[in-house]
């Protein structure tokens, strides 16, 4: 008897203990946990300790609330001009409600996938080539619009999508990067025809500034000399005027007149005497009287002064 009560009480604790574990349940942070009741949707448990009731309700989903990357499997898309491109991208997103995400989708992961597959090969297929590489936010923010939308109905959040790698085929990629190195190319040859460009235009005023500074040095050179000669002339001028006006008042003073026609004979005679000295000829002047004239003039002169 005392076996048999043994054996009830140890069952007991066993039922107990499992019933307690059963019924205690201890939900981490950043998750949810979908309770079904008789196979039905009862409720989600919040982080922290809740209680159900063992047997008749059961933890059917566990999902985690936090950002979750998912890895897009790389895929070969086709652009608008008809090259090959394989696109390899990387999906962000978060369970914003459990409910959904427990019965919206049998698998919201994969279907998260396909659909940012088809969209990505709907995107590329309208753009060409060269602007898949320009327009990679274009891209992210047009599938994540059109995924979130969807998405929805399954619980979760699309936050965004990042392309990793977009791959053309090697010909492609020879193609561009032969592009690439003629741009280049271009690019510096055209700035070394720039270059010369501006070394001759710099030549060219070099030269050009230079001979306006020779040309007014010249003009200023040649306004000197001309005030210096007519400075010059002026000083001439005036001195000769000086001299005449001496000379005039000189023949005024008495014996002057003879003073004067004493220094023109001289002057005559000399010049007659010089005059005669040029070669072997002999000069005679056509009117002897005049110069006798003249001579006896000056003698009387002469004497006169003498005399005086």
């Amino acid at each position: 008897m005392e076996f048999s009560f043994g054996s009830v009480a140890f069952v007991f604790l066993v039922f107990a203990v499992v019933f307690v574990f059963k019924t205690i349940k201890v939900v981490p942070q950043q998750h949810a946990w979908v309770v079904e009741r008789l196979g039905k949707y009862h409720a989600t448990l919040p982080p922290g300790l809740s209680w159900v009731f063992p047997f008749i309700d059961r933890i059917a989903y566990k999902h985690v609330l936090k950002e979750i990357p998912l890895d897009v499997p790389p895929q070969v898309c086709i652009t608008r001009d008809n090259t090959q491109l394989q696109v390899d991208g990387i999906l962000y997103f978060q369970v914003t409600d459990p409910m959904r995400a427990s019965y919206g989708s049998s698998n919201y992961i994969n279907a998260i996938t396909q659909l940012a597959q088809t969209t990505l090969r709907s995107v590329i297929g309208k753009m060409e080539l060269d602007k898949t590489f320009e327009e990679r936010d274009h891209i992210n923010t047009t599938i994540v619009s059109a995924i979130d939308e969807s998405a929805a109905n399954w619980g979760v959040k699309v936050l965004r999508y990042e392309i990793k790698d977009l791959t053309p085929p090697k010909e492609i990629l020879h193609a561009m990067q032969a592009q690439i190195t003629a741009e280049r190319e271009k690019r510096a040859l055209i700035a070394a025809s720039e270059g010369r460009k501006q070394e001759q235009i710099n030549i060219a005023t070099g030269e050009r500034e230079a001979s306006i500074a020779k040309s007014e040095g010249e003009k200023q050179a040649s306004i000197n000399r001309a005030e210096g000669q007519a400075a010059a002339i002026l000083s001439i001028a005036q001195a000769s005027a000086e001299a005449i006006r001496k000379t005039a008042a000189a023949i005024r003073e008495p014996g002057g007149s003879d003073a004067v026609n004493l220094k023109v004979a001289e002057q005559y005679v000399a010049a007659f005497g010089q005059l005669a000295k040029t070669n072997n000829s002999i000069i005679v002047p056509a009117n002897l009287g005049d110069i006798s004239g003249l001579i006896a003039t000056a003698l009387q002169v002469v004497k006169s002064q003498t005399k005086s």
